[in-house]
């Protein structure tokens, strides 16, 4: 059976503002049979999830995949914590670079691939200092000015 509904992308918008991103990975993300429902009608969020390191297995902490409506005593946790599948070069690899003071791994975007599995986009992230956080809302504004100019 092949899955007809590949549009799911669901964004961490909060995440591009508060962080710069040194490094992105895709990393494949272990699920049960309701959470991959959910995330199939697009009922899932980012808001508020990081990853972090258990035993040299990374995990992604606070992935809100609400309830599938038509399950029974079976369901899913909503905010439980979810194994992300990466490979044993890019664990330690980024592993070795989280640990670093100021770094953080941040999901970045969920979405449905071509074979129908979900995947989640992560990146190495820098924390951003309130100027810089200013420069990016001025940087915002000014491409929008833009394209209000060239569209009239």
């Amino acid at each position: 059976m092949k899955p007809t509904n590949n549009n799911i992308n669901i964004k961490n918008k909060r995440a591009s503002f508060d962080y710069a991103f040194i490094d992105t990975y895709t990393a494949g993300i272990v699920l049960t049979g309701t959470e991959i429902k959910s995330i199939r009608l697009g009922k899932a969020s980012l808001v508020d999830t990081y990853c972090y390191f258990v035993k040299g297995e990374l995990w992604v902490k606070n992935m809100h995949i609400a309830e599938y409506f038509y399950g029974s005593y079976n369901n899913h946790a909503a905010r439980r914590d979810r194994k992300l599948l990466l490979t044993k070069k890019e664990l330690r690899k980024l592993e070795r670079t989280a640990d670093a003071p100021g770094f953080t791994i941040v999901p970045t975007r969920l979405y449905i691939n071509e074979k129908g599995l979900a995947k989640v986009v992560i990146a190495l992230a820098k924390g951003k200092k309130e100027y810089d956080k200013r420069q990016s809302i001025k940087e915002k504004e000014d491409k929008r000015m833009m394209d209000r100019m060239f569209k009239h």
